[in-house]
């Protein structure tokens, strides 16, 4: 099924060219939660995206998996789980469960914590 209007012009790859354009994490003021922003290449075929947060130790304080995004801009807020502080990293993974898949996309970003 084709999800988008066939009069718009942009290019839209292959899986074999899907990729990750841009990834984005900003946290909230709380220091609970973080908004995420990824950004991909318009596709043909919808993919998967794992994303994960680490914290300074490592250790995973979010997680979500995405199955077959609509669209290829994405904003969704992740809650940050016993996290133990700063710096933190996220990840996040493109790909088909049928292969392929797209390199890993990471970001440090720092934490804020509410006065």
């Amino acid at each position: 099924m084709d999800i988008f209007f066939p009069e718009d012009e942009l290019r839209r790859v292959a899986p074999e060219e899907t990729s990750i354009l841009s990834l984005d994490a900003a946290p909230y003021p709380d220091g609970e939660r973080v908004r995420v922003n990824i950004r991909m290449t318009p596709f043909q075929k919808r993919p998967h995206l794992e994303v994960r947060v680490m914290d300074a130790n490592g250790d995973e304080v979010a997680t979500a998996s995405i199955v077959e995004p609509m669209g290829w801009n994405l904003e969704f807020t992740l809650h940050l789980r016993g996290a133990t502080g700063s710096p933190f990293r996220i990840e996040s993974r493109l790909f088909y469960p049928d292969g392929p898949e797209a390199p890993l996309v990471s970001q440090v970003f720092e934490g804020i914590r509410a006065p």
